[in-house]
Order: C-alpha cells, then sequence, then structure tokens
C-alpha cells in the first residue's frame, strides 16, 4: 500500500488555504495553518512532506516561522515552498539563503503550482528512500551497524534521563566461518537471512531495534527493558535457531546452526559511557562462546568495571 504524501500549507488568508487545498486534495493530504505560530505546531504534529508557506502574515511573516522550522530538529529536513505576492529578487533571495526550496508567485497559477509541487513531492520521497536505504544492511533487511550506532545514543541519552533500564545483546553465528568454508559463501547468505528473520520474530515491540552488526554478528537494543524479559526472549531466539532446518543444495542436509548471545540490562549513569554498553555485552558473548556455545549469557554488576 502506498502512503499518500503530505503537505502541509501556512497563510492567514482563508481565501489562499482554499484555493490551495482544492487544488491539491485530490492527490495529497492536506493540512491547514493560518499562522506562522500554528504552522510550526502543525508541522511538529503531522511531519509533512512539504510545507507552502506565505510570506506576508501578521505577528509571525514566513521568513520569520521559516527560521524556526530551520532551527528545529524534527522539522529541519521538510522542503518549504514560500507562496507569495511580492516580486522583487531581494525577497527571493532572502527565502533561498534561509533555505527555501522554491517559490511559487501569486496570482496562483493552478498547473504550475501542482507541477511544482509534484517535483518536490518526488525529490521528497527519492531523499526518504535514500535515508531509508542508507540504514538497512541488503542481505537481511535488518538495520545496518550505522542506524544502530544512531539509535544506541539516542535510546541511551532517553534512558539516562529516565532513568530507566536499556538492554543490548550481542548475537554471534557459531562457527560461521567453517559453515561457509564447508558450503560456500551463498548457503552462507541463506542462513544469514534465516537467523536475521528469527529475531526480527521474535523483537516486535516498536522500540526494539535488530541489527546486523557486520559479517556473521547481530547486536538487538532493547529501550526500557528488563533482563528477565529479554533474556527470556534472546534464550527462545537460540533455541529456535538451533532447530531450523539447513538444506544446501535443495536436497543436502547439513549439521545444525547454533548462535551464542551475550547481554547486559543497565539503567546509565553520567559517570558511564554508551560505549561500555557494548563492551559488557560482547564480554559476555566471549564467555559464552568459551562455555560450549549455543547459549546465552548475561552480564551482572557496574559497567565501570566491565573491563
Amino acid at each position: 500500500m502506498i502512503e499518500t504524501q503530505r503537505v502541509l500549507v501556512i497563510d492567514d488568508e482563508k481565501i489562499n488555504l482554499k484555493i490551495i487545498g482544492d487544488i491539491l486534495r485530490n492527490d495529497v493530504n492536506v493540512t491547514l495553518a493560518k499562522s506562522g505560530a500554528q504552522g510550526i505546531r502543525k508541522a511538529i504534529e503531522v511531519k509533512p512532506d512539504l510545507i507552502l508557506l506565505d510570506i506576508l502574515m501578521p505577528d509571525m511573516d514566513g521568513f520569520e516561522t521559516m527560521a524556526v522550522l530551520s532551527r528545529d530538529v524534527r522539522t529541519c529536513a521538510i522542503p518549504v515552498i514560500f507562496i507569495t505576492a511580492l516580486n522583487d529578487a531581494m525577497h527571493e533571495e532572502k527565502g533561498l539563503l534561509l533555505g527555501a526550496s522554491d517559490y511559487i508567485h501569486k496570482p496562483f497559477n493552478t498547473e504550475i503550482i501542482k507541477a511544482r509541487i509534484n517535483l518536490h513531492l518526488q525529490l521528497a520521497k527519492q531523499r526518504r528512500m535514500l535515508e531509508y536505504l542508507a540504514n538497512i544492511d541488503p542481505l537481511t533487511s535488518l538495520a545496518n551497524r550505522r542506524k544502530y550506532q544512531e539509535k544506541l545514543q539516542k535510546k541511551w541519552d532517553e534512558a539516562l534521563v529516565a532513568k530507566s533500564p536499556l538492554s543490548l545483546v550481542v548475537i554471534d553465528i557459531d562457527d560461521f566461518k567453517k559453515f561457509n568454508d564447508q558450503h560456500g559463501h551463498a548457503e552462507g547468505d541463506k542462513v544469514l537471512q534465516r537467523v536475521a528473520k528469527v529475531l526480527s520474530n521474535h523483537f516486535e515491540r516498536p522500540v526494539d531495534l535488530v541489527a546486523r552488526y557486520g559479517g556473521e554478528e547481530f547486536v538487538v537494543l532493547l529501550p526500557d527493558c528488563d533482563k528477565e524479559y529479554a533474556m527470556e526472549v534472546v534464550t527462545e531466539c537460540v533455541k529456535d535457531v538451533s532447530e531450523l532446518p539447513h538444506t544446501i543444495n535443495k536436497d543436502k542436509k547439513c549439521n545444525t546452526v547454533t548462535i551464542s548471545a551475550g547481554g547486559v540490562t543497565y539503567i546509565p549513569r553520567l559517570s558511564d559511557d554508551v560505549g561500555s554498553l557494548f563492551s559488557a555485552a560482547d564480554k559476555m558473548l566471549y564467555l559464552s562462546k568459551k562455555k560450549g556455545k549455543n547459549c546465552v549469557l548475561w552480564f551482572e554488576g557496574d559497567l565501570l568495571n566491565s573491563a
């Protein structure tokens, strides 16, 4: 199902809101705002793909509104097209220097409005797709290491403020190099995909993040999650992976594939470093391998003493 794109129109003139709304309504979801302040609130609320912004408005004009939108991390990436009756180069230059994507001059020409808006909506769609691809591992369709590191820092900061537990699990496929050497990398890729699917199916909370860290290693980030729940789900993953059927060249069965996991659950403090969370979980992964593989071990204690 293709999601309909959203356009926010900010204009103090009701007639302009009606005209633009009528022009666009059949093609996009339209949100209307009659002042700069209301437009800023709605931009944060609905997260539109594009903003049409009038320049000449009382209290807060379009330039001031644009400046506020540009400074807010929640709205700074939304493209803005100025709509204005002003027709001089100085104002147009000012708008473009503030970060506007385009200008539409009054009186309105329906076909020009549609053409310019369609162009910028297409560019917005392409930008979102590129951002999505930049954060996805192409083999497993999981989040990649870049996305994990970005999310880890964000969730660490949130847990620090909320004083809530943050759980992290590092997972590795046992003897994966030997499997690749014996059966080939194509079959190894299939194993990576099967393990990724098991992990995705078990960690279903919207806040959970399952990522491929690199090679045969995965990480799972579980915000606001206690040790008991996290360890229970990881243990189920270990069991389910060990029971996966693996067929080589369509009919030849191969040895069971297993995973090992190390986890940590911790409430961050200002004296802690975010990198120590991964170090603690990775240490547990090492010990679970040493113990005999196909198992889960959990870190206990203070991150400052995890080295």
